[in-house]
């Protein structure tokens, strides 16, 4: 070999090695313009997630307000049930002691079941309670089958029969 050929190659050798150099230097670059706009990216990302998360905390506090609102308005409607059931306690025990006074209610049979006036009319029981009315229709005992002319006891809604020969009330 001779050293003309022996130059070339080492200015092959050195051109190479500039190139390769030149190509590393625009590859961090580039690298490096990528890494700082991933990092821009991020941060923007971090921006949007910490204004997401002002937002979450106003909901959090919107749905405990709707929370306690809520469970107000349940106890609220524990106590008016409460006071419904108070009041028709309180009704109920009217209507037994009318029953009780009233001679035409048999409130001791097994059938009487207290029910208060209605509220339009505010007059007579509208329920089970049994008003005995004398009758001269002719009926059948429920345990005999035979036919009699004795009193009845009527209501609005049910008839009872009274068989003085049983001595309680059947319902017809």
């Amino acid at each position: 070999m001779d050293s003309g050929t022996l130059v070339w190659i080492i200015i092959a050798i050195v051109v190479v090695l500039v190139l390769v150099g030149v190509a590393m230097a625009v590859s961090r670059r580039r690298g490096s313009a990528q890494v700082e706009h991933r990092r821009h990216e991020a941060e923007q990302l971090r921006e949007d997630a910490a204004a997401g998360a002002s937002g979450l905390q106003a909901n959090r506090a919107e749905a405990q307000e709707v929370r306690a609102e809520a469970e107000t308005a349940q106890a609220r409607a524990k106590e008016a049930e409460r006071a419904v059931a108070m009041d028709e306690a309180t009704v109920e025990d009217r209507v037994r002691e009318a029953d009780r006074v009233d001679p035409d209610v048999d409130h001791t049979a097994d059938e009487y079941r207290p029910e208060a006036p209605s509220a339009s009319t505010g007059a007579e029981p509208t329920g089970t309670a049994s008003r005995t009315e004398p009758s001269t229709e002719p009926s059948t005992g429920p345990s005999t089958g035979a036919t009699s002319t004795e009193p009845t006891t009527s209501h609005e809604t049910d008839h009872q029969h009274v068989d003085p020969d049983v001595g309680g009330s059947h319902r017809a």
